[in-house]
């Protein structure tokens, strides 16, 4: 699901030691990190590394490991309704990869010196966060592959640069998640086209599902502009762009969010055109001089107020994430039992 990109609180992590088998070069640790980013080659958890290089790739792994676990539930809820046995095989198989991918990437963000049991209680204290894509219900079956089609999209074009990110462990996970997540895509869309190919109920449920889901992927899959604007969202502007920028020095991110974007809309609009959907933008058209299709801009003050972490389907999202992990905590205790017993035999 969606690489992070909303603001989360972290706390600090422990010291990690200096790398003993990469070491500093004679100018110091800082100079051989920049080092490494400006050769284009990836920081390892053992390498020095700032502390805001530290705490930035924390947030973010963690947000999309939390995303991950989260973005399970609305699709998960269908499991039991799906049409066919096929498409109950397909769909299992999808919700369980995302469980994968957010394993993966627990285990990456440990490697910076955190615990993965303290970045789950951070999420269900609502000290971190997972991405506001996910706190809209999947109302109908076509939602299912509209999420697919839609939010693993975006997923994908948000992070198939990160397979190329500055942090190794980050990197290596990633092109698994995006290996997966592309599947996911083609599912999504095969199961939209088979909507869209039958009876005329079908093909008005898929539509219905398109208008919901399309503003949750271009926007918050993205997340806010991050390129200096005015009007409203100047304040959100100014900061996304500085936060892009710091990370772009860093070689954790490579495109700005608004890139992404508009690459995003650009891959969907004949995509949707072939389906014979119609995508809920007035302003989507082809601009020749650009060469990229116009759309509507993002306004984000309204938006992130009708998704705060006050709305219904955002407590219900938690209340079951929490209650997941209270249910599962004999299953965690019995695991670590047998570890140790097995480290004493």
């Amino acid at each position: 699901m969606s690489a992070p990109t909303a603001t989360a609180t972290v706390t600090a992590a422990p010291a990690v030691p200096a790398a003993t088998d990469r070491s500093a070069d004679q100018d110091g640790p800082l100079a051989h990190f920049e080092a490494l980013i400006a050769a284009g080659e990836t920081v390892e958890p053992r390498d020095w590394m700032p502390d805001g290089y530290r705490r930035m790739m924390i947030r973010q792994i963690a947000q999309h490991a939390h995303s991950e676990i989260i973005g399970m539930q609305p699709e998960g809820a269908w499991l039991t309704r799906a049409p066919s046995l096929h498409r109950k095989s397909v769909l299992l198989a999808k919700v369980q990869d995302e469980a994968g991918h957010g394993l993966y990437l627990y285990s990456a963000a440990e490697t910076l010196g955190v615990d993965r049991a303290d970045l789950l209680d951070a999420l269900h204290r609502g000290q971190q966060r997972a991405s506001a894509t996910f706190n809209h219900p999947a109302l109908t079956w076509a939602d299912t592959g509209a999420i697919a089609w839609l939010t693993d999209g975006a997923a994908v074009i948000n992070q198939a640069p990160l397979c190329r990110t500055s942090y190794g462990p980050y990197a290596r996970a990633m092109r698994r998640v995006c290996q997966e997540e592309a599947f996911h895509v083609r599912q999504g869309y095969d199961l939209m086209r088979a909507l869209c190919q039958g009876t005329p109920e079908q093909k008005a449920m898929a539509q219905d599902a398109v208008d919901r889901w399309w503003l949750p992927a271009v926007a918050l899959m993205f997340g806010p502009p991050d390129t200096e604007a005015g009007g409203a969202d100047a304040r959100t502007a100014a900061l996304g762009a500085a936060v892009s920028r710091r990370a772009i020095a860093w070689g954790i991110k490579h495109h700005t969010n608004d890139e992404l974007r508009q690459r995003f809309v650009d891959t969907c609009v004949p995509q949707a055109e072939r389906l014979g959907l119609t995508l809920p933008d007035p302003a989507i058209r082809w601009n020749e001089e650009r060469g990229h299709y116009d759309f509507t801009p993002v306004d984000w003050d309204t938006y992130r107020e009708a998704l705060g972490d006050g709305t219904h389907w955002a407590r219900q999202r938690l209340a079951h994430r929490r209650a997941a992990h209270e249910d599962g905590a004999w299953v965690r205790e019995a695991a670590a039992a047998c570890a140790t017993a097995g480290e004493t035999t």
